[in-house]
C-alpha cells in the first residue's frame, strides 16, 4: 500500500479525542499506576499510564525500557492470570514469581507480543499461525471440484439407482460380468482373503485381468503387483431383470468399497463406476475431501514422499565429488577422503581393475558409465577371473551408500552424511507439501497449493470476487468462509506484511514479522479492554510500510485496548498519546522516568531523546564521501527467490547500505546469494547459495564475516566475556599472580566450566536445579559457593582486590578503568564499552542478550581483532533495538571498520545510518514479485536525485533536516570540534 509523501508523518501530537474510545465506565479505573519498581536496573519507579492510549516506551539501550514493560508491568499481569487458575489447574503450569514491585494498580489483563519468533518447527507457515490456512480447508473440502490426475477430467460420483440406469441404458442386451474390487495393485499371496471370499459364498474372482475358480488352497504370486475382483455375477443385462442387476450392484459396491467394476464380456473392456469421486475413463478414486486432505500436517494430506515439508534431503553428485580435478587416490570422493587401507578402497580398486582405469586418474578423466557406476553402483554383480581364482564385485555406489546411512540410529553418522546432501523442492509436490489427489481438488481452476505461495497482495485480489465466479450452491456453503479469509488477509495487509506468502515457514521470518504477524492475529480476535504490550514492531519495516503499522495499532487502540510499545521509531514516539522516556543512561546509569507525557510535551524537554525527535541534536552526515579502493565485488545475474536477474556492482573500501522495502529481496540477494558464495569460496562452506550465473572480485578481498543477530550462546554458561576471547586473557592474568604461583594454579583453575577450581555442587554453573516433579523445576543459588561459580581456593586468588567472580560481575564500562593497564585484555572490552554496551557485565548470561546486542557483541569481537584491511563484513540491521544515541555510537564504530580499508555492506531501513553511508543500494520497488530489481544506487544524495522508489522520497527529508560534518582531505570522516 503506497501512500503519497503528504502523508508520511513528520510532525506530532496527541491523536484527536474523536479517536479514541469512550471514557471508562464509572468506577474503572482510568490508568495503570505503577508504584516501586526495582525489577533490575529500575531505581523505585512510581509511574502513571494512561488507559486506552497507545503509550510509547523509549530511551537508550539498557535503560531499563523491557524491564519496566515486559518484566514488571507484563509479568505481573501474567501472575495474577494464573492465581485464578485452581490449585490443581497450577500445579501443571508452575507458579510465577512476583516481580519486584510494591504494587499495580488499574492493571487490565495482559498479551505479551514479543520479537521472538512463534515457531523453529518447519511445518509452521504464515498460513498455520493466522489460521488463514485452515478456513482455505475447509472451503477447499467444501466447494471445490476434483479432477483426475491422469486424465485431467472432472471426477464424478453416482448414486446406485444412477449406476444401475447408466448401465441399462449403455449395456442393453449385452452380457457383463460384475466385479468387486479388493485388492488394486499390491503385493502379496493372499491365501487368507481367497479363503475369505469362499466363506461368503462366492466361487469365482478375476485376478490380474482372468477369471478363475476360487481353489480351496488358492495363493498367488507374493512378489508380484496384482489385481483381485469378487465376481458378484454374470448377467445379460435387460430392463426385466433391473431387480437382480440392482442387487448385485450394491452386493459389488458393498464389498468394493463404494466401488463396482462391469466387465464387458464381448470387448473384454471394465467400466468403472463409484459412489465416490471417480474418473470413469482410468477408474482412477478418491476419498470424500475433508479438511485435513489438506492439510500438509495429516496423513490424509501430506505429500508421501516429502511428508509434507515440501522438500527434500538429497545426495548430490556434486557433493560427493566437489572437485573433479583430483584423483580417487588423492581424495576425490569427499565422504571417503584421500585413499587408505580399507575395505571400501580395495572394492573400488577391484572395480577400476575391471575397468582398466586408474585410482591415480583425475576423475574428470575416467570414462562416464565407471564414474556413473561409482556413484550409483553396479546394476548387477561381476564376475572378475583372475590366475588366482575367481571372484564376485558388489558394489552398491556411493551415493546409494551414504542414503543408506541416513537411516543409521548414529547421530554422529547421520550428522557426517548430511555434510553431503542438499536440500531440493520435492519432485512429487514440486514444494506444495500435498498429496497429488489433493492439489486435484480445485476452486475457479486453482488449488490450494498454488494460491499458498502467492504473495498476500495477489491473495486478495483473487479472493476479492471469488462470489462471482463460483456456482449457486458453493456461494451458499462459501459466503461467511470467504468473509472470514478476506478480514484475515486484510489484516496482513494492514500490518504490511503485503510480500509474504502463506507457504512463507514461520522459522524464516524475521522477529519483527513474526511480531506484526501475531499483532495482525490480535486485531483479528476483536478483544476489547486488553491491555497489549509489544516490543518494537517496526523492525524490519521500511519507512513507507511504517505508517500502515501504525494505524494498525491505532485500530487496536480504538477497539478499546490499551497499548504500551517499547520503541525507538521516530515516527511511532511521534504518534503515540503518551510518551514514557527512561534513562538518562544504561544499567547502572538509567532506571529512571527521564520525562513522560505527551509527545509534544517531551519534545520541549531537554533530554537526549527530545533533542534527537526535534532536530536540535543528530547524526551528522560526512559532506565528502570515501573514495573507496576503485575494484568492484561483481554478482552476475541472481536470481533466486523473486530477484529478477540481478546485477549487484559492490565498490570497495567503502560503508554500503543495501535499503528496499519489506520483502523487496534484499536478504535474498544479499544473506542468501552473496555470502554463501563468499562463505564457500574462503571457508569452504556448505551452505548453497541461491541461483546466480558468476561472481567477479573476489581476489580483492580476504575473507567475509557476517555479523548477524543470533545468540551469541544458547547456555546461561555463554556470556560476553567468554564470546570474545577476553575472558582466556583475564584467566591467564589470574594464573600470573603471585599467590596462583605459589598454588600452582593455570588458566584452567579459573574456568567455570572444567574440573579444578569451579564449584563442583553446581559445576560451575552458579546455581542449582531443584526438580519439583508436576511442578517445574526450580533454579537457586548453589548453598555452596553462594553463586559465585568457584570453589574458596580460586577465589582467594586476587587482582587489585578482585576476585575472578568479582571480574564477571563488572560493567564492561567498569572493566575499562579496572584492566587499563593490561593491554591486551583493555582493547577487547574497550571495544564492547565502544559499541555502546558499557552497561553489560562480562559474566552476563548470553540467553539474557537482546538480538541487538549480541549483534554487537560480534560487532566488538570483530573490531578488536587484527585485520588485514581487506575484510568484507556483512550487517542486518544493526541498527535493531537501539536509541538515536546509540545508533551514532554504531555509526563511529562502522566509520571505524571502514577506515581500516574494510568493506562494510549493512542490509539497513534506518534512515540514520543510510544517510551517512558511502554508497546506497536501493531494492524493489516493491515487495514479493513486484520487488528484486535494483531501482537506484550511488551515493544517498545521487538516490536522492535519481527520484525513484520509496527510499528516495524518504532520505530526502532526511538529508534536509541533517547536521553535516566536515571531512578529512582523504575523504574520510572527521567529528566536528
Amino acid at each position: 500500500m503506497a501512500f503519497n509523501q503528504e502523508q508520511h508523518i513528520t510532525t506530532t501530537g496527541t491523536a484527536p479525542e474523536a479517536s479514541i474510545n469512550p471514557p471508562a465506565l464509572d468506577g474503572e479505573a482510568q490508568q495503570i499506576e505503577v508504584y516501586g519498581a526495582r525489577e533490575h536496573n529500575l531505581k523505585n519507579i512510581n509511574l502513571k499510564l494512561p488507559r486506552y492510549k497507545l503509550v510509547v516506551f523509549t530511551g537508550i539501550s539498557g535503560s531499563g525500557k523491557s524491564s519496566l514493560a515486559f518484566d514488571t508491568i507484563y509479568a505481573e499481569g501474567q501472575r495474577r492470570y494464573m492465581e485464578t487458575f485452581s490449585a490443581y489447574a497450577r500445579s501443571f503450569m508452575g507458579g510465577l514469581e512476583r516481580p519486584d514491585v510494591d504494587k499495580i494498580e488499574g492493571l487490565s489483563p495482559v498479551i505479551s507480543i514479543e520479537q521472538k519468533t512463534t515457531s523453529r518447527n518447519p511445518r509452521s507457515t504464515v498460513g498455520t499461525i493466522t489460521e488463514i490456512y485452515d478456513f482455505m480447508r475447509l472451503l477447499w473440502a467444501r466447494t471445490s471440484d476434483a479432477y483426475s490426475y491422469v486424465s485431467g477430467d472432472k471426477m464424478v460420483r453416482q448414486s446406485d439407482d444412477q449406476i444401475v440406469n447408466h448401465i441399462l441404458e449403455n449395456f442393453d442386451g449385452k452380457r457383463i460380468v460384475v466385479l468387486a474390487p479388493v485388492v488394486k495393485g499390491r503385493k502379496g499371496h493372499y491365501r487368507e482373503l481367497f479363503q475369505q471370499i469362499r466363506k461368503m459364498g462366492f466361487i469365482r474372482a478375476r485376478v490380474d485381468g482372468e477369471l478363475v475358480e476360487i481353489a480351496p488352497k488358492m495363493q498367488v504370486d507374493r512378489y508380484k503387483i496384482h489385481d483381485i475382483e469378487i465376481v458378484i455375477d454374470k448377467i445379460v443385462v435387460k430392463e426385466e431383470d433391473r431387480y437382480r442387476l440392482s442387487s448385485s450392484i450394491q452386493n459389488a459396491l458393498t464389498h468394493g468399497k463404494g466401488t463396482v467394476l462391469i466387465l464387458d464380456v464381448d470387448t473384454d473392456k471394465t467400466h468403472f463406476f463409484s459412489r465416490h469421486l471417480m474418473d470413469p475413463a482410468t477408474g482412477i478414486a478418491y476419498d470424500d475431501p475433508a479438511p485435513n486432505s489438506f492439510s500438509f500436517n495429516s496423513p490424509y494430506g501430506a505429500c508421501p514422499v516429502c511428508n509434507g515439508l515440501g522438500e527434500i534431503q538429497e545426495i548430490t553428485e556434486e557433493s560427493v565429488i566437489p572437485d573433479k580435478d583430483l584423483s580417487i587416490r588423492r581424495g576425490g570422493i569427499a565422504p571417503l577422503g584421500e585413499y587408505r587401507d580399507i575395505w571400501v578402497f580395495k572394492q573400488i580398486e577391484a572395480l577400476f581393475k575391471h575397468f582398466k582405469a586408474s585410482v591415480a586418474t583425475p576423475i574428470k578423466d575416467l570414462p562416464e558409465d565407471l564414474v556413473k557406476v561409482l556413484l550409483y553402483g553396479l546394476e548387477e554383480e561381476l564376475e572378475v577371473k583372475t590366475k588366482k581364482g575367481d571372484y564376485i564385485i558388489e558394489f552398491e555406489g556411493i551415493i546409494h551408500f551414504l542414503k543408506n546411512q541416513m537411516e543409521s540410529e548414529s547421530d554422529n553418522i547421520r550428522s557426517w552424511v548430511e555434510d553431503f546432501t542438499q536440500t531440493t523442492t520435492c519432485p512429487e509436490c514440486n514444494g506444495y507439501r500435498l498429496k497429488k489427489e489433493s492439489l486435484h481438488f480445485k476452486i475457479d481452476g486453482k488449488n490450494i497449493g498454488e494460491l499458498s505461495v502467492l504473495d498476500i497482495n495477489k491473495l486478495y485480489a483473487w479472493f476479492e470476487n471469488l462470489e462471482e465466479r463460483l456456482s449457486e450452491r458453493q456461494n451458499i456453503i462459501a459466503r461467511e468462509l470467504l468473509k472470514e479469509i478476506r478480514k484475515r488477509i486484510g489484516f496482513l495487509l494492514d500490518v504490511g506484511l503485503d510480500y509474504l506468502s502463506l507457504h512463507r515457514p514461520v522459522r524464516t521470518l524475521s522477529g519483527g514479522e513474526s511480531q506484526r504477524i501475531r499483532l495482525a492475529t490480535q486485531i483479528g480476535t476483536q478483544l476489547v479492554g486488553v491491555l497489549y504490550i509489544m516490543d518494537e514492531p517496526s523492525i524490519g519495516l521500511h519507512q513507507r510500510d511504517n505508517e500502515r503499522l501504525i494505524n494498525a495499532l491505532k485500530d487496536l487502540r480504538d477497539l478499546g485496548n490499551s497499548i504500551i510499545v517499547v520503541e525507538h521509531d521516530k515516527d511511532m514516539i511521534l504518534q503515540a498519546d503518551y510518551v514514557v522516556d527512561i534513562g538518562p543512561g544504561a544499567g547502572i546509569h538509567g532506571g529512571q522516568v527521564v520525562t513522560a507525557g505527551t509527545p509534544e510535551e517531551m519534545t520541549k524537554a531537554g533530554t537526549t531523546t527530545a533533542d534527537f525527535l526535534s532536530n536540535r541534536r543528530g547524526i551528522e552526515v560526512p559532506r565528502v564521501k570515501r573514495p573507496g579502493t576503485g575494484q568492484l565485488l561483481k554478482l552476475i545475474g541472481a536470481t533466486g527467490h523473486n530477484l529478477k536477474n540481478v546485477t549487484l556492482e559492490l565498490p570497495l573500501g567503502k560503508m554500503i547500505c543495501v535499503t528496499g522495502v519489506s520483502g523487496s529481496g534484499k536478504s535474498s540477494l544479499i544473506h542468501d546469494t552473496l555470502y554463501p558464495i563468499l562463505n564457500t569460496h574462503f571457508f569452504r562452506a556448505k551452505r548453497e547459495p541461491l541461483p546466480y550465473k558468476s561472481i567477479e572480485g573476489l581476489e580483492h578481498i580476504d575473507k567475509v564475516i557476517e555479523v548477524d543477530q543470533s545468540p551469541i550462546g544458547r547456555t546461561p554458561r555463554s556470556n560476553p566475556a567468554t564470546y570474545t576471547g577476553v575472558f582466556t586473557e583475564i584467566r591467564s592474568l589470574f594464573a600470573q599472580l603471585p599467590e596462583a604461583k605459589i598454588r600452582g594454579y593455570s588458566p584452567g583453575r579459573f574456568s567455570f566450566n572444567v574440573k579444578g577450581g569451579r564449584c563442583e555442587a553446581c559445576e560451575g554453573a552458579g546455581m542449582r536445579t531443584i526438580e519439583m516433579n508436576f511442578l517445574p523445576d526450580v533454579y537457586v543459588p548453589c548453598e555452596v559457593c553462594r553463586g559465585k561459580r568457584y570453589n574458596r581456593e580460586t577465589l582467594e586468588v586476587r587482582y587489585k582486590g578482585k576476585s575472578i567472580t568479582d571480574v564477571l560481575d563488572m560493567t564492561v564500562e567498569s572493566a575499562v578503568e579496572f584492566f587499563e593497564n593490561q593491554p591486551r585484555i583493555l582493547r577487547k572490552i574497550k571495544t564492547l564499552n565502544e559499541v555502546g554496551l558499557g552497561y553489560i557485565t562480562l559474566g552476563q548470561q548470553a540467553t539474557t542478550l537482546s538480538g541487538g546486542e549480541a549483534q554487537r557483541v560480534k560487532l566488538a569481537t570483530e573490531l578488536s581483532k587484527k585485520d588485514t584491511g581487506q575484510t568484507l563484513y556483512i550487517l542486518d540491521e544493526p541498527t535493531t533495538g537501539l536509541h538515536f544515541q546509540d545508533i551514532e555510537h554504531l555509526t563511529d564504530v562502522l566509520h571505524k571498520l571502514t577506515d581500516k580499508g574494510n568493506t562494510v555492506l549493512i542490509i539497513e531501513h534506518n534512515l540514520d545510518l543510510i544517510k551517512v553511508a558511502d554508497h546506497v543500494i536501493d531494492i524493489g520497488p516493491e515487495g514479493g514479485e513486484a520487488g528484486g530489481t535494483i531501482v537506484a544506487s550511488g551515493t544517498p544524495e545521487e538516490v536522492v536525485k535519481a527520484a525513484k522508489g520509496y527510499t528516495a522520497r524518504f532520505l530526502k527529508e532526511e538529508l534536509q533536516s541533517s547536521h553535516y560534518r566536515e571531512n578529512g582531505a582523504d575523504g574520510t570522516p572527521q567529528q566536528e570540534g
